[in-house]
C-alpha cells in the first residue's frame, strides 16, 4: 500500500466518523463542528483524486462562509435541544427508509463506477478529448458559466435570500434577546446619557450601647 492509499483511508475513517457523530452529538453547536471537519475531510479527498477546483472551493465556500454562517445562526438562536427530541421517534421510521433507499442510491452509483478499471479521459465542452496537461479548472469554468449560467444565478439568489432569512431570525424581537437601535443611538443627547440627581444629606442612626460590651471593659 502505498502513502496515498493510506492517506485515503485515514481520511475515509475521519470522514466517517466526523459524519456520525454529526447525528448523534447533542449540543447542535459541536454538530455544525464536526460538519466542518467532515467537509475538510472530504476536500482532502478530492485533492488526492486530483480535482483541485472542487476541492479549493469546498474549503473556500462550505467551510469558510456557509458553515461560519451556519454557526452564529445556531449560536446566536439558542436551539432547544429538549424540544427538537420529543418527535424524534415518531419520525424516526420515514427517515429510517428514507436513510436505506439513499444508501441503496449511493450504493448502486458507487459500485458501478468502482467495476471501471481504466481511467476515463477529460473532455471538454465539445467532447474532444483534452490533453494531458489541461486545466479541469479551466474546464469547469468554460461549462459553469455558459450552459449552467441561469442555474449558477439561481444558486446565488437562494444563499441571499438564506442570508437573509438567517438575520431576520437573529433580529426579532423575543423576550430574552437584546438588541441595539442605531437610530436612537444617534439620537440621544448629552443630558440624556447623565442625570445629576441632588439628596439630602442623612446623618447615620446612632448605635446603641452594649450593656455587656460596657461591663466588660470596666472589668478590664
Amino acid at each position: 500500500m502505498d502513502v496515498k492509499t493510506g492517506l485515503f483511508y485515514v481520511f475515509s475513517a475521519v470522514l466517517v466518523f466526523a459524519a456520525f457523530r454529526v447525528v448523534t452529538v447533542r449540543n447542535p453547536v459541536y454538530a455544525v463542528l464536526y460538519l466542518v471537519l467532515s467537509f475538510f475531510q472530504a476536500s482532502a479527498i478530492w485533492m488526492l483524486l486530483k480535482a483541485e477546483f472542487l476541492s479549493i472551493t469546498l474549503v473556500l465556500v462550505y467551510v469558510g462562509a456557509v458553515m461560519v454562517l451556519f454557526l452564529f445562526v445556531v449560536m446566536m438562536l439558542d436551539i432547544d435541544v429538549e424540544t427538537l427530541k420529543r418527535g424524534f421517534w415518531k419520525n424516526f421510521p420515514m427517515a429510517a427508509v428514507i436513510a436505506v433507499f439513499i444508501i441503496v442510491q449511493m450504493a448502486a452509483v458507487l459500485m458501478s463506477n468502482f467495476t471501471e478499471t481504466e481511467a476515463l479521459p477529460m473532455r471538454g465542452m465539445d467532447g474532444a478529448v483534452l490533453a494531458p496537461n489541461a486545466s479541469n479548472t479551466t474546464e469547469l469554468g468554460k461549462l459553469l458559466y455558459t450552459h449552467y449560467l441561469y442555474p449558477l444565478e439561481i444558486a446565488a439568489v437562494l444563499l441571499l435570500v438564506a442570508m437573509i432569512s438567517a438575520i431576520a431570525l437573529t433580529m426579532r424581537k423575543r423576550k430574552d434577546s437584546k438588541f441595539q437601535s442605531p437610530a436612537e443611538q444617534v439620537r440621544v443627547r448629552p443630558q440624556d446619557r447623565m442625570r445629576i440627581v441632588k439628596m439630602d444629606i442623612t446623618k447615620p442612626a446612632p448605635v446603641a450601647a452594649d450593656p455587656a460590651a460596657d461591663a466588660e471593659e470596666k472589668k478590664a
